[in-house]
C-alpha cells in the first residue's frame, strides 16, 4: 500500500468514525437527554477522540500481505488499544465519572468500531467481487484467442 493509500484510508475512517459516533451520540441523547445540546468543547473531543482511534489503525497497516490469523491478532490488538486509549481519554477528561459511565462509554466504543468493521468489511468483499469479475472476463477473452 502506498502512503498516499494509507493517508486516504485513515482520513475515511477519521470520517467514518466520528460521524458515526456524532450519530450515535445524537441518537441516545435525542432519546435520553432531549433538552441538552451538543457544546463545541464536546465535538471537538469527540473528533480528537476520532483521531487519536484512526491514528491507532496504524496497527493494522502492514506493507505486505499477512495471514489471516496475524490479521485477527492485529484486529485484536486495535480493538484493545483503542478501548484502552479512548476510556483513558475519556477518564482524564473528565467526560466519563464512575463505573457505570465508562461501561456505557466502553459499550459504545465497542458498537462503533462492530460498525466500522463491518462497513470495512462489506467494502472489501465488494472489491474482491469486482476484481473476480475482471478476472472472469480475462480468462474469457484468453479462451477465446
Amino acid at each position: 500500500m502506498k502512503p498516499a493509500q494509507l493517508i486516504k484510508g485513515l482520513l475515511t475512517d477519521f470520517l467514518m468514525i466520528f460521524a458515526t459516533v456524532i450519530i450515535i451520540i445524537t441518537i441516545l441523547r435525542s432519546l435520553f437527554y432531549p433538552d441538552e445540546a451538543f457544546e463545541l468543547t464536546t465535538v471537538y473531543i469527540i473528533m480528537g477522540f476520532s483521531l487519536v482511534s484512526t491514528l491507532i489503525g496504524i496497527i493494522l497497516y502492514t506493507p505486505e500481505g499477512v495471514s489471516e490469523r496475524n490479521m485477527r491478532i492485529r484486529v485484536i490488538i486495535h480493538f484493545a488499544a483503542l478501548e484502552v486509549i479512548l476510556v483513558s481519554l475519556a477518564l482524564v477528561t473528565g467526560m466519563s465519572k464512575g463505573v457505570v459511565p465508562t461501561a456505557i462509554m466502553a459499550v459504545q466504543i465497542a458498537v462503533v468500531y462492530a460498525i466500522i468493521r463491518l462497513l470495512s468489511w462489506q467494502q472489501d468483499k465488494k472489491e474482491a467481487e469486482q476484481i473476480n469479475e475482471k478476472l472472469q472476463l480475462l480468462r474469457t477473452d484468453r479462451r477465446q484467442d
